[in-house]
């Protein structure tokens, strides 16, 4: 029998000890005649291991940012709890709520709120000073300062104000602000949108090497696919406030759990079909428009004769060859390259199977004309079935 990599469906936080774990949670916006009651967070089960840079993936409205401030504090939700190894920081019962500035996480939102009236190394100490209980020493507090604006790469601008920073420095103000309070977790929401596409692979690079080095948790909330793919440990991907996937980045990319992940992350072709039969448990020949493909199932979805599913498969992952005068196809699917495109780095073109089009990626100077007849080739191990969406 063949054997394919399972991806990870649990929510568990692998080896490392949770640094922070949500159970059922539900949030509710409620409206003043309770007819437009909007249910953000609907039943959010998460562990986050210590270490680990944990994504909450989603589009505008899928309830990542209420689920940040929920943990953050910032919101109360309906029911369910959030909890530390020392704590439980809320929980519906027995009733629970441990505010924001008592919770020790740091925070780094979309705006940075940066003081412009203060200068870098002032924003920095500022939260070290605001609980005269638990201030420091002015020395210890110059040497927490000192050593964090090191991390960050802004030691040589502490004395600027903070409207003299350009984007890129201020968000690594914030950052360093946030750190400097040597927090257990921190809450990033969107932190990089604001910035040019450039200043964002920069940007990206730095909060790699500064986790590498502290090692703190990282919550980071993004509706950016790059963003997630090249930061996390993992990936929550969310969708109408619940979480449809969880997994690491290769497993989101490769092993899509449903239709909304497979294609919310990365470019992809879903092909519909019906399982023609099962070969040995851990492949399927799947009849579809273009013809009887055989797909790997990695994610072990239970699946019988007749049943319908869909073929995902990502465009770089198709093999693509013209057809020879006189040549014989064989057990390829034969097509017609409709529309090709230059992408820098790759090429892209549209092939009519069938009824169906298929997208296809590679090298620029391997994509053929349009018009041009060519066969492709799936191949079942890069390939992944899940169930059709009902």
């Amino acid at each position: 029998m063949r054997t394919t990599a399972q991806p990870n469906q649990q929510q568990a936080a692998g080896d490392a000890a949770p640094a922070l774990v949500v159970k059922e949670l539900y949030k509710t916006y409620r409206s003043k005649t309770g007819q437009d009651d909007y249910l953000a967070l609907r039943g959010i089960d998460l562990s986050i291991g210590q270490g680990e840079v944990f994504t909450v993936l989603g589009p505008s409205g899928c309830g990542k940012s209420t689920l940040l401030r929920c943990l953050a504090g910032l919101e109360v939700p309906d029911s369910g709890t959030i909890s530390t190894p020392d704590d439980v920081l809320f929980s519906s019962d027995p009733p629970r709520l441990v505010p924001t500035n008592r919770r020790g996480f740091g925070m780094v939102f979309q705006s940075y709120a940066i003081w412009p009236h203060m200068t870098v190394r002032e924003n920095v100490a500022y939260p070290l000073t605001v609980n005269r209980r638990t201030r420091p020493s002015k020395q210890e507090i110059d040497a927490q300062v000192t050593a964090t604006l090191d991390k960050v790469q802004l030691g040589p601008f502490a004395s600027r104000r903070g409207n003299q920073l350009s984007g890129g420095q201020q968000q690594r103000l914030a950052v360093a602000r946030a750190l400097v309070m040597r927090p257990p977790v921190l809450l990033l929401d969107e932190p990089l949108s604001n910035l040019d596409a450039r200043l964002r692979d920069d940007l990206r690079a730095e909060l790699q090497r500064l986790q590498a080095e502290t090692d703190i948790t990282m919550v980071y909330v993004t509706h950016d696919q790059t963003e997630a793919l090249s930061l996390s440990s993992r990936i929550a991907v969310m969708n109408q406030g619940k979480v449809e996937q969880i997994g690491t980045p290769t497993e989101i990319y490769n092993f899509p759990a449903t239709e909304f992940v497979a294609t919310f992350v990365g470019h992809i072709n879903l092909i519909a079909g019906t399982v023609a039969s099962v070969e040995g448990g851990d492949h399927l020949l799947v009849r579809t428009p273009i013809g009887t493909v055989e797909s790997a199932n990695h994610g072990g979805i239970q699946a019988g004769v007749g049943d319908a599913v869909t073929v995902c498969i990502r465009p770089e992952n198709i093999g693509l060859e013209p057809v020879s005068l006189g040549s014989d196809p064989g057990g390829d699917i034969r097509g017609r390259v409709l529309s090709r495109s230059y992408l820098g780095e790759l090429g892209e073109c549209s092939v009519q199977c069938g009824s169906e089009t298929v997208t296809v990626r590679a090298h620029p100077r391997l994509i053929p004309e349009p018009g041009t007849d060519v066969t492709i080739n799936l191949n079942p191990e890069r390939s992944h079935v899940i169930p059709a969406t009902k």
